[in-house]
């Protein structure tokens, strides 16, 4: 709930982990699913924005830890500031929000499949907004068959029926707000001479900032603080913030930024398998049966021609990143 620069090609070959790659793809698979249950439970206590705000104070934590032990030093230059206050507000605080919301009227399963419709939202806003995205037929074809799927997950030809209108819309609307905030950032940020680190530590920092002062105006002090939802909203922001970014981080250095980003595609199966098995929510054959389908259109839209160009990198994932590609996730 929530980005690698471009600049990620130029990162040096990284040491031997201690855990095989794949074992980390599938913790940070494992790591977003969750997220949306963990969103879930908050909102259970705690006031969405007051999820958000902590979300945003523990992943920075994580971050700014990470900096401190590899002395990493937080960005100079008054425009760069100002480009990652807008990231962090597009990238963190507007959608991490809006899927708080969310939750308080539609299931943590549909919350997580809505997120799986960003690179939908980012195939679309790319034809328009970056003229080196040319279309083809594949991607335009995946772009239909996604949002087929939608609306099958929305059961469109019941006419919406028993579904919250209102809370999905706001899930969707937060996905649309990844892709947005990764070309502002492309446009602004990418190429930038700062390290990946230190753009999301400042861009997380400023997102937390923005909560903290909004936060204090829409909500009261919480009369409680029961145990589960506050573990709920520190594994949030720990976890699926974070140290989320830190996994995304070190997997696009290791295996690239196209492998790494193939965890989006399975976010949305555990999230639904999380909120079916721990929280009892409801399935209809829709939900999983749209869901294959936004999935399919989604990879299609991400699919590039076979050419010479050094293999352009798809859009970045949600939940990682600064300024230059968590950002998501979720």
């Amino acid at each position: 709930m929530s980005s690698v620069p471009s600049s990620s090609a130029s990162v040096p070959t990284s040491p031997r982990r201690v855990l095989d790659w794949r074992l980390r793809f599938g913790l940070l698979s494992l790591v977003w699913g969750f997220s949306f249950l963990f969103m879930k439970v908050g909102t259970e206590s705690f006031a969405p924005f007051q999820v958000t705000l902590g979300r945003l104070a523990f992943g920075t934590a994580v971050v700014a830890a990470a900096m401190a032990v590899k002395r990493e030093r937080l960005p100079r230059g008054a425009w760069t500031w100002v480009h990652l206050t807008v990231a962090g507000f597009l990238l963190n605080a507007l959608p991490f929000s809006l899927f708080a919301f969310s939750e308080l009227t539609i299931p943590s399963s549909l919350a997580g499949i809505c997120n799986a419709t960003s690179p939908l939202w980012g195939m679309a806003l790319s034809l328009v907004a970056l003229s080196e995205d040319r279309p083809t037929r594949r991607r335009v074809a995946g772009l239909g068959i996604g949002f087929l799927g939608v609306l099958t997950v929305l059961g469109v030809w019941q006419g919406f029926h028993g579904l919250d209108v209102t809370g999905t819309a706001l899930a969707l609307l937060a996905s649309f707000s990844y892709p947005v905030g990764w070309i502002y950032v492309r446009r602004t940020l990418a190429g930038s001479s700062h390290s990946h680190l230190s753009l999301t530590g400042a861009q997380l920092g400023l997102a937390t900032l923005q909560l903290a002062v909004v936060t204090p105006v829409f909500t009261s002090m919480p009369a409680a603080f029961p145990v589960l939802p506050v573990l709920a909203v520190a594994a949030l922001g720990v976890l699926g913030t974070g140290l989320a970014f830190l996994i995304q981080y070190d997997l696009v250095a290791e295996v690239g930024p196209t492998t790494a980003q193939m965890v989006t595609y399975f976010t949305p199966v555990i999230a639904t398998a999380a909120g079916v098995a721990l929280l009892g929510e409801s399935l209809s054959w829709s939900t999983p049966v749209g869901a294959a389908v936004v999935l399919a259109g989604a990879a299609l839209t991400q699919s590039r021609p076979r050419t010479g160009r050094g293999g352009t990198a798809p859009a970045p994932s949600p939940r990682t990143s600064p300024g230059v590609r968590e950002g998501s996730r979720v």
